[in-house]
């Protein structure tokens, strides 16, 4: 399931107990995205293993497909819920990360998924943000990492973090500002009529 597209491509990891709104905010933002845009870009979900999974309130999800036939991605986009807690501690899934961090340009978090990703040493010395209630357990994982208690979401170049939950729709409305332009970035609110507080007008 390797896209053919020459746009960007965009992954978004499923897990079980990923939080429902952690991944289908991000992913009808940027699915609307796909739909509108002369740059041809994909979405795509997928497993570790290509497996359907089961959210953290039930939802059932199928995913396109595996981590071993997503391809190569330009974005890859790591929810968060309470799934997170077994991936922790996942040598293996921490592996991984660092792998495709090596060979994937921009990598974003959504709410707790941030946790993860400083498990896996990839917010180490940078500003960063969660879930509120686990601003302490962000920084008990990895003491190096500044954490923004007041933002949406932190854009620190090739990482991008948001905040709990709904925050991950205006962190991928401000990836679209970043990878196409602020303009279509504001098409897609409007077309979502999402009424942000965050503002994605500017691409900030």
């Amino acid at each position: 399931m390797v896209t053919t597209s020459a746009g960007p491509h965009v992954g978004i990891l499923v897990f079980d107990g990923a939080e429902e709104l952690d991944v289908v905010g991000p992913f009808a933002v940027l699915a609307a995205w796909t739909s509108r845009s002369a740059l041809q870009p994909t979405v795509t979900t997928f497993s570790r293993d290509g497996h359907g999974v089961r959210l953290a309130h039930g939802l059932r999800l199928v995913p396109s497909g595996s981590a071993d036939d997503v391809g190569p991605l330009h974005l890859l986009v790591h929810p968060g819920g309470a799934g997170i807690r077994p991936l922790l501690a996942d040598a293996e899934h921490l592996a991984w990360l660092r792998s495709v961090r090596e060979a994937t340009p921009l990598v974003a978090s959504v709410c707790t998924g941030a946790l993860v990703l400083a498990a896996a040493g990839l917010l180490a010395g940078r500003p960063a943000t969660t879930h509120h209630e686990h601003f302490d357990e962000l920084v008990a994982i990895d003491h190096s990492v500044v954490v923004d208690t007041e933002a949406r979401f932190v854009d620190d170049g090739d990482v991008v973090t948001s905040a709990g939950v709904a925050a991950g729709i205006d962190m991928a409305l401000h990836l679209v500002a970043r990878l196409e332009s602020p303009q279509m970035a504001l098409t897609i609110r409007r077309l979502l009529a999402h009424d942000s507080t965050a503002d994605v007008d500017d691409g900030l």
